[in-house]
């Protein structure tokens, strides 16, 4: 019967090799070309689709009050290739950060003001719009609205 030693020397080199494979990875997924752009400004002749951020405030049978945030509506149809202007209106919470998954664009939304954020996709998928202060319930969320590109 044979049995396999490993040293702490090679248990460290296959620890390193496999973190270097998994931080290549995450580069090759955040850098490939695959992945829907955007225009540096807001383009004259696009589709202009409005989002408002919205607020829903309750109280629980203890007393205690509850809200979540969301944006409205919560799911917007664009075609691939589609030159279109998001355009997000601040109604409730002071800020709301968002990125949108799968995608490099970021802003941020404030209360009173519109944020403008050109979008052009060249991949069909479901798009995630999300506010990165409130992602999930624990954080008063989850404020999530869905690109579908067709």
């Amino acid at each position: 019967m044979q049995f396999l030693v490993l040293t702490k020397k090679a248990i460290t080199i296959f620890l390193m090799a496999v973190c270097c494979l998994v931080l290549a990875g995450i580069w090759y997924l955040q850098n490939s070309s695959d992945v829907p752009v955007t225009n540096a400004v807001p383009s004259e002749n696009a589709r202009e689709i409005h989002l408002v951020t919205g607020e829903f405030k309750g109280k629980l049978p203890n007393g205690n009050e509850i809200e979540a945030y969301r944006w409205d509506p919560g799911t917007i149809f664009v075609e691939k290739d589609e030159k279109v202007n998001l355009v997000i209106y601040g109604v409730n919470g002071m800020e709301h950060p968002f990125h949108i998954e799968g995608t490099n664009i970021k802003g941020t939304v404030k209360r009173g003001a519109e944020t403008k954020v050109p979008l052009l996709f060249n991949k069909e998928g479901v798009y995630r719009l999300v506010c990165e202060l409130h992602p999930d319930k624990d954080h008063s969320g989850p404020m999530i609205a869905y690109i579908v590109v067709d």
